[in-house]
């Protein structure tokens, strides 16, 4: 599998729109590969819901649209609800575990990877890292991004003067993911069609 379908989805405020943008431009920009992105939100800036799908391939991309993401990024418990029935049954679960309870779905626990990613990013400083937290937990359990396209995509998109903030949150979820992959005997989930 050349292709990656994306879901990122969440509430206005959680940086969902810009966590895709990063992956997209990680994958395009820094990876040598092709990236869409299409994103959706409320009319209110803060606290509505909002998506991004990203599409990243190895070839050109002819219909950037997804009707079954392979992977979902789950940033709280609505979003959940409305996009994991979208999974197909080999698809990867990626949510911020002290927001998502991620019950009713048939994924196996193999395809399932939760992060306290909000904690993480208060610990790293503030919470609006939580999105870039995200970006590096997704590189580390898909093994799709190398961490160095993350790391220019993440320095490429960020406000100057939170370099070390965002460096710092993108690799404590880098390495929360690394670690969960070994505690659990796990390979990165697309590793194999990097």
């Amino acid at each position: 599998m050349n292709r990656i379908d994306i879901k990122i989805a969440g509430f206005g405020g959680q940086g969902v729109i810009m966590a895709g943008a990063i992956l997209g431009k990680a994958a395009s920009i820094f990876d040598d590969k092709f990236a869409t992105m299409i994103q959706s939100f409320g009319p209110e800036a803060r606290g509505s819901a909002c998506s991004a799908q990203v599409v990243i391939d190895a070839e050109a991309i002819a219909y950037p649209y997804i009707k079954r993401p392979s992977v979902l990024v789950a940033m709280n418990q609505e979003a959940f609800k409305l996009f994991a029935p979208q999974l197909p049954e080999h698809g990867t679960l990626i949510y911020e575990q002290d927001i998502v309870e991620p019950k009713g779905i048939s994924l196996p626990e193999d395809r399932m990877f939760g992060i306290p990613a909000t904690r993480i990013a208060e610990d790293v400083g503030r919470t609006i890292v939580l999105n870039v937290v995200m970006v590096g937990f997704f590189a580390a359990v898909t093994g799709f991004l190398s961490r160095q396209s993350v790391e220019d995509a993440v320095k490429d998109s960020i406000p100057r003067g939170t370099e070390k903030m965002n460096l710092d949150a993108l690799g404590r979820g880098f390495e929360y993911g690394q670690k969960l992959l070994i505690e659990r005997k796990l390979e990165p989930a697309f590793a194999a069609t990097a």
